[in-house]
């Protein structure tokens, strides 16, 4: 058992040629942790969310949902919802929005959202926006309340950065979603 002070989170390991097996089984001996393993062999252990941004992901994957039912595409994952990329690395979202087809299947969601928290580092957070984008991902949003921002991703496109916005409007794959930012900024 290894155990670190939270302070030193998020951990990086490098851990090349990692089974799904072997990945289960550290994800299963270390439940208190969210695990990702990235395409290079690094093994990035994060300690639980604080309180706010608990709260903040909540909002998120509740205006997701909502929409996702009422539009009639109910397949929305929270961050505990893990997806093995065509690259191999093994990733989580704060939230997700996949088509039936991806969700059944696997791969890569088409929608995904990152919220960052404080113990993010936002220059690996925005490699993993590209990660999410070569990989499949038609759209990703990250959120960074801090700064009131929310920088979007889209395939073949430099990133877009919206500056205190009171909202955001979804396209391409989530087009008609409306995240309100004013129920996420205010917490």
């Amino acid at each position: 058992m290894v155990t670190v002070a939270e302070e030193y989170m998020p951990l990086t390991l490098y851990v090349p040629g990692m089974t799904d097996g072997q990945f289960q089984e550290f994800c299963e001996q270390y439940a208190d942790y969210r695990l990702e393993y990235s395409a290079e062999g690094d093994l990035i252990v994060m300690p639980p969310t604080d309180r706010r941004t608990s709260k903040r992901n909540s909002r998120i994957g509740f205006q997701l949902t909502k929409w996702a039912i009422d539009a009639g595409k109910d397949d929305v994952t929270d961050s505990s919802g893990g997806f093995k990329l065509p690259n191999g690395a093994r990733r989580s979202p704060d939230a997700a929005w996949s088509s039936k087809e991806r969700f059944e299947f696997g791969g890569c969601p088409e929608f995904v959202i990152e919220l960052l928290s404080p113990f993010d580092r936002p220059k690996l957070t925005r490699a993993k926006m590209h990660e999410w984008i070569e990989n499949g991902a038609q759209l990703g949003w990250m959120i960074d309340c801090a700064e009131r921002t929310v920088t979007v991703f889209r395939p073949g496109q430099a990133p877009e950065e919206i500056v205190n916005a009171g909202s955001v409007a979804g396209e391409g794959p989530v087009v008609g979603f409306v995240l309100d930012l004013e129920a996420i900024w205010n917490i």
